[in-house]
């Protein structure tokens, strides 16, 4: 073959090959970019940051309330802690054999209940700490189900609901917040007059200018699991160290339906590893939160391997995220106190009730608890939802203004759902009247919320 021969074939071969690697467009087909920013700006009356315990009540009621809300939530559903952290079951709202949290958040709890066919603890029983836990008031839901009612609810309030966004620069400008966020591919400015951060970590409030409290030591978190393969009642536990006897105990399933003794449902089986100094407050912590979380229960699950009885154990679920019980708080005009707490301080501008012990959960290994006296029930004033120096911004959830212990009880979720509506009442009514939250009158905000069923504490005077 001569030279011009062989460059010929090369040369053929070279376009078949481009034509294998480049076909002709089919009919309808085009050469579009694969990735491209798309920007845009929006307006709205209320814009919700986190998407969690408090964030989905707080946008509920600014929805149901008239406002043009709007939220924002960086993970891809609703519900946070109850939902992708797997604490699927939240309380309390009753203290002392009556309920003190209602409104929209019990709203979304017994009908998740109910469209489960599940069972409510029987409220009437008293706890005494003793024979009966607190926590057996505590209420079992669907954590899915829970997810897709609290979008129900949002759409069929009038929510604009934007998944996997979050907040990257906070400005305060005319009397107006200006958010820019990112996500997939969208940056997006969002013009809004009033604000509220639930995220949990107080971030909103952090980019905004204001200051933030936190101890050096904080709660570890934990990952939750469930596990199977074996059988509770027939392992010898003599022969299996006691430090995991109550996980083993803990994700024991029951068959029966409900607990005879006390009238309450079942506890859903589940275990927990605790994670500590888990912090969700950036991308890298929140990271590091759960890939420790998801270490930390492959170890337990090697041991509990090795032990008789144990051989076959197996994972059956676990969740997406660690739970995280405490990272940043506000330095809001008040700071709720133990004593505020544990004494039943009833404040001028209460707006929702909370009902739980002081709970801190110490090094892993131990949690302070001091329990409520009898007939006491903790309030939570207004002022505790608003940072220093601030207008037209709330908070909700766990990272409220006030101290360590006193938010080791605030942070449960009937606590976090109560203050959550009250955020979204009082920032629809600012919206309305024109003015910040520290001066909406307390009496149109307190039969705004009990509109929408929610239980405002008043004074005994």
């Amino acid at each position: 073959m001569t030279k011009i021969e062989r460059r010929q074939m090369i040369k053929s071969l070279g376009a078949i090959s481009f034509g294998i690697a480049a076909p002709s467009l089919s009919k309808g087909e085009e050469l579009v970019r694969p990735y491209e920013i798309k920007k845009q700006t929006l307006e709205t009356d209320v814009l919700i940051i986190g998407g969690g315990t408090a964030g989905v009540i707080a946008a509920i009621q600014a929805g149901r309330a008239g406002a043009r809300t709007m939220l924002i939530e960086n993970g891809s559903q609703l519900g946070g802690t109850t939902t992708t952290g797997g604490v699927s079951f939240p309380g309390i709202f009753h203290a002392w054999g009556k309920q003190v949290i209602a409104g929209i958040g019990w709203e979304l709890v017994s009908e998740s209940v109910e469209l489960d066919g599940g069972i409510l603890p029987n409220f009437s029983i008293i706890p005494n700490n003793k024979s009966i836990s607190h926590w057996r008031h505590q209420i079992n839901v669907n954590g899915p189900l829970y997810a897709m009612l609290a979008e129900e609810k949002c759409l069929d309030a009038g929510v604009h609901i934007r998944y996997y966004e979050t907040p990257k620069e906070i400005t305060f400008n005319k009397g107006n917040w200006v958010v820019k966020s990112s996500g997939k591919g969208i940056e997006t400015e969002i013009s809004c007059n009033q604000l509220i951060d639930c995220s949990g970590n107080a971030i909103a409030a952090s980019m905004a200018g204001f200051d933030l409290l936190r101890e050096e030591d904080t709660q570890p978190g934990s990952f939750i699991f469930r596990i199977g393969g074996y059988d509770f009642n027939a392992l010898d536990l003599t022969k299996i160290p006691k430090q995991y006897h109550q996980a083993l105990k803990q994700n024991s399933i029951s068959t029966q339906a409900v607990d005879s003794d006390t009238s309450f449902p079942t506890t859903v089986p589940y275990g927990y590893v605790y994670v500590p100094g888990a912090d969700s407050t950036t991308s890298e912590t929140h990271t590091q939160a759960n890939i420790q979380g998801r270490s930390n229960l492959l170890k337990l699950l090697r041991t509990l391997r090795t032990f008789p009885g144990c051989e076959n154990i197996k994972v059956l679920d676990t969740m997406t995220e660690t739970a995280v019980r405490e990272t940043y708080r506000i330095d809001g005009i008040y700071k709720v106190m133990h004593q505020d707490y544990v004494e039943g301080k009833v404040f001028e501008d209460s707006i929702s009730h909370s009902f739980y012990p002081i709970d801190l959960h110490r090094d892993g290994k131990s949690i302070y608890q001091e329990f409520l006296k009898p007939e006491v029930v903790a309030c939570i004033p207004l002022r505790a939802l608003i940072p220093k120096g601030s207008k037209n911004f709330l908070v909700a959830g766990r990272c409220i203004s006030s101290d360590r212990l006193a938010n080791s009880a605030l942070r449960v979720q009937a606590s976090c759902m109560g203050m959550g509506q009250a955020a979204g009442a009082a920032a629809a009514l600012a919206n309305r009247k024109g003015t910040t939250p520290a001066e909406v009158p307390m009496d149109e905000l307190r039969s705004l919320i009990e509109e929408h069923g929610g239980i405002v504490p008043r004074s005994k005077a």
